[in-house]
């Protein structure tokens, strides 16, 4: 009967009575076929791009069959693959230090799956006759204890963001275990909160002292301080403080004057229209410097002489402040006989208007002014004039954050 060959390393398996006088030869073959297999070493070749196809021969001492496998120094910068004989059962390590772009490089059986490497490291392996499945550590069971550790772990080996706070004990981290400075952005995980500065902020805490949210408000009230104020006519410039945020305005427009009054036998003058008045609100971003105007009463309109109408009174004026807002004055009212009641001024724009309008600044500002009387009867007088309207006015707030 022939020599046959074993499945897994190819050692020659001699049937009785076979091979006289080499019998001796050949079992020292097989012993050496064995060393390679258990401790053989062979630095072999790999083409980038390529497939290096390792071989295990009859009886012959072959790559494949060797314990340790290196890779020569190469630069892999394509995809390349490396394979073992199928069918055969082994244990391996692979040295990929030498390695330039080893995650291109692919180890595996011929016909079946393998592996692809992550680093330039040493691999270990085995072959089932079928796959080549790596061993790596977490693949491996067991743990391992704090004592049996030793050395130190350099930062180059720990990836960002790779320690979260799950694996860190409550209070297991002091202050004395962490250098000056030692904790940098990379080390610090991020949160869904947006770099940036926030003005008067309301912000989220978590139970790790992280900021979780953060959004910019609006000052309180309690921190606005009057800056401007002023009773029409009049006009200037206001200029913000260097550290305020916001600013509110309450103007007050000029009431219209009353309607001087008529004949005895028509009736008296009509009432002006009240002055336009509201609060407007803005935003200060230093620099901040804008003009304005406050408005004078309306004229009161003359009564007529005897026998004819009087005269309509004067519309009160307008009060602005440059790019924040305009109140208008309140019409005239007409004049007697049969005049109308003026129209009282509108607020565009503003953010609130108000029912009273003494509440600012003390006086009663932009009211209308009342018609005169009418000529007394039978007397041959000039009718009473009409009253001024009021004098409008302007107050300023800001907030300086404070």
């Amino acid at each position: 009967m022939a020599s046959s060959y074993s499945s897994d390393l190819k050692l020659e398996l001699m049937a009785t009575g076979e091979n006289a006088g080499t019998w001796g030869d050949k079992t020292n073959t097989n012993l050496n076929l064995i060393q390679q297999a258990v401790a053989g070493f062979e630095q072999v070749t790999l083409s980038s791009g390529g497939t290096l196809a390792l071989v295990m021969s009859d009886a012959t001492l072959s790559n494949a069959r060797n314990m340790v496998i290196k890779f020569a120094t190469a630069s892999i910068a394509a995809s390349t693959i490396c394979t073992i004989p199928d069918s055969i059962e082994k244990f391996y390590i692979f040295d990929a230090t030498g390695l330039t772009n080893p995650t291109n490089l692919t180890i595996k059986t011929a016909s079946g799956s393998g592996f692809t490497l992550d680093q330039a490291k040493i691999y270990a392996a085995y072959s089932d006759g079928t796959n080549l499945k790596e061993i790596s550590l977490d693949t491996l069971g067991g743990t391992v204890a704090a004592a049996n550790i030793s050395g130190t772990i350099a930062t180059s080996q720990i990836a960002d963001d790779a320690v979260t706070s799950a694996k860190i004990a409550d209070d297991a981290v002091v202050t004395a275990a962490i250098a000056d400075d030692a904790v940098g952005a990379d080390q610090l995980a991020n949160t869904s909160v947006s770099a940036g500065s926030y003005t008067s902020a309301s912000i989220t805490v978590d139970a790790q002292g992280r900021l979780t949210s953060a959004s910019s408000g609006a000052a309180g009230g309690g921190a606005f301080q009057p800056v401007v104020a002023v009773k029409g006519p009049g006009s200037g410039t206001y200029t913000a403080s260097n550290n305020a945020n916001f600013g509110g305005a309450y103007m007050f427009a000029g009431g219209g004057g009353g309607g001087g009054g008529g004949n005895a036998w028509s009736g008296g003058g009509s009432s002006g229209g009240v002055g336009g008045f509201g609060y407007y609100g803005f935003s200060i971003s230093a620099p901040f410097s804008k003009s304005f105007s406050v408005g004078g009463p309306g004229n009161p309109g003359s009564g007529g002489p005897y026998g004819q109408g009087g005269s309509s009174g004067g519309n009160g004026g307008q009060t602005s402040v440059t790019q924040v807002g305009t109140v208008n004055g309140g019409n005239g009212g007409g004049g007697g006989p049969g005049g109308s009641t003026g129209q009282a001024g509108s607020q565009p724009g503003a953010n609130v208007t108000f029912n009273m309008r003494s509440f600012i600044i003390g006086f009663d500002a932009g009211t209308a002014g009342n018609g005169g009387a009418q000529e007394p009867p039978n007397q041959g007088a000039t009718a009473g004039p009409g009253n001024s309207g009021g004098a409008g006015a302007l107050a300023i707030f800001e907030n300086t954050g404070t």
